[in-house]
């Protein structure tokens, strides 16, 4: 979730750890993990232990991606986040660029089709208008695979005018969720 209050104060919030709150306990101020898919599957490796297996005091790999952007004058004009797992980062990264790089919408820019590399082949979200570049990227060596993608972008898109602020919330058709607000 992400929020802006009347003041300008602006939080984004991820709480999905394998389920929405995760195991729905907290310790020291911290929700529990119901799983331990963030870690490594396998704790050793050749004889050896690696980097990301579980053991006490050691914190898992997370794509978790909660943000805020801010302009040049320290103001919030963006917040947002996403659950979907270890595409969390592309789906951020897509809005982020496409919002501030491309001159998008925001609204726009949550919508728009995303294609990732997580480093085991192109993605491209199927169903999308970025299906047409699947020739030409194999063409070019790439493996590409067309994939359901479950992003679920939430969004505060903040615009300052003349002593004005102006929120536009946008939530990700492609998920559940809704921006709703005064």
């Amino acid at each position: 979730l992400s929020i802006v209050d009347g003041e300008g104060n602006a939080v984004s919030f991820t709480t999905t750890i394998e389920n929405g709150f995760g195991a729905q306990m907290m310790a020291g101020g911290f929700l529990l993990n119901n799983q331990l898919t963030d870690f490594a599957f396998q704790p050793t490796r050749q004889g050896g232990a690696v980097a990301n297996a579980p053991a006490p005091g050691k914190r898992p790999r997370s794509s978790m991606a909660p943000t805020i952007v801010f302009d040049g004058q320290g103001r919030p004009v963006l917040a947002l986040g996403s659950p979907g797992g270890p595409r969390i980062i592309g789906y951020v990264a897509k809005t982020v660029i496409a919002t501030l790089d491309w001159g998008m919408a925001p609204a726009a820019a949550v919508r728009a089709a995303n294609v990732l590399d997580r480093g085991r082949g192109i993605e491209i979200e199927k169903g999308s208008p970025l299906e047409a570049l699947k020739p030409a990227l194999e063409g070019k060596g790439h493996g590409v695979a067309l994939v359901e993608m479950d992003s679920g972008v939430n969004a505060v898109a903040i615009t300052y005018g003349a002593g004005t602020r102006t929120l536009t919330g946008i939530a990700d058709p492609r998920r559940e969720g809704m921006a709703a607000g005064e």
